[in-house]
């Protein structure tokens, strides 16, 4: 589940990107999925 919701917040960060849409909410989500995506990995080595 976290994994579709993470690769689903990349998709619109690079639509975002590429046509410019949504300003500073799309880098917001990008800081999200990045935390997100840390915590399942530290969480997978302890």
């Amino acid at each position: 589940m976290i994994w579709t919701i993470l690769w689903i917040i990349l998709i619109i960060w690079l639509l975002g990107v590429i046509f410019n849409i949504v300003g500073g909410i799309i880098h917001i989500l990008l800081v999200v999925a990045a935390a997100i995506l840390v915590y399942k990995f530290i969480k997978r080595r302890v």
